[in-house]
């Protein structure tokens, strides 16, 4: 189903965003509470570090910066944040000098059900003051021992599904079968192109999965059975307003994060027009 955002909310979302950046001079963009239908609306827009996996943590900063945006899903990948503890610090002085905040990792994988490998771990998030840690493969099998960490360190695990190629975890409604009697803070990374390619109703599942949601990661697609038809968001058939009503519905306070997998080499025009995109979206909504 394509999102029901008309050509008239664009055009009017697109009013707004030229005025601040006519107001700026800066990308339009901007990082802010939204307020929806008179109240506030919970969910922040944020980005994830993967989309600029081909570029320098210095080079990403830049770009985040352009965006206006200010917080940032982060991933040890190319020299975004090191696992290493001194590299480690250099980047999460580089993030502060810079104005981001850093609010979620991953994906994270916990390949071993071990406590050195999983301390670790969650020693690189609390250093990084990070409060979500995404998590990649966990098995049902190693929950407990997570739910130990998750209890120490008052950080919660937000598990991600990867759609039918993934064993364990297709969609968030698998992942949500295996948290019965979990620590509340064991939860899920709905990432909402594997929700629909595992046939999934994203908006429902955000719904049924509720207090369990602790990220989400954006994109679209033009095909829902094809895992490498992703377009910038808007572009494709992912129901986004639907996604972003579901998300108001259940009070979600957390953070939407674009993860743009596509033109790694030039990924800023399709993060731009993805960012405008949700932001008009929810200026169709009654946003200011």
């Amino acid at each position: 189903m394509k999102s029901s955002f008309s050509r008239r909310d664009f055009m009017q979302s697109g009013v707004l965003l030229a005025a601040a950046c006519a107001t700026t001079g800066t990308s339009p963009i901007v990082a802010e509470t939204l307020t929806v239908r008179g109240k506030s609306y919970p969910a922040q827009l944020g980005v994830a570090s993967y989309t600029f996996r081909q570029f320098t943590r210095t080079q990403m900063i830049g770009f985040v910066k352009q965006l206006g945006i200010r917080d940032l899903n982060v991933k040890d990948i190319k020299d975004h944040l090191p696992a290493d503890a001194q590299e480690e610090a250099k980047a999460l002085a580089d993030y502060a000098a810079g104005g981001i905040h850093l609010h979620a990792a991953g994906a994270i994988y916990f390949a071993k059900d071990e406590d050195t490998d999983i301390h670790a771990k969650f020693e690189y998030c609390k250093r990084a003051g990070i409060g979500v840690i995404v998590a990649g493969d966990p098995t049902p099998e190693t929950l407990p021992r997570l739910e130990k960490f998750v209890k120490e360190y008052d950080i919660r695990i937000a598990i991600h599904n990867h759609g039918p190629e993934d064993k364990l975890w297709p969609s968030p409604l698998d992942i949500l079968k295996s948290l019965k009697g979990t620590d509340p803070r064991i939860g899920c990374c709905i990432d909402v192109g594997h929700t629909v390619r595992a046939g999934t109703d994203v908006a429902q599942a955000i719904r049924e999965v509720g207090p369990r949601l602790f990220n989400v990661h954006m994109k679209d697609l033009s095909d829902f059975t094809n895992k490498e038809s992703q377009v910038a968001v808007g572009e494709g058939l992912m129901p986004v307003r639907e996604i972003f009503t579901a998300l108001d519905g259940i009070g979600y306070k957390g953070f939407v994060d674009l993860e743009y997998e596509i033109h790694g080499d030039d990924p800023m025009p399709g993060v731009i027009a993805s960012i405008a995109y949700m932001r008009g979206v929810l200026a169709g909504m009654g946003s200011r």
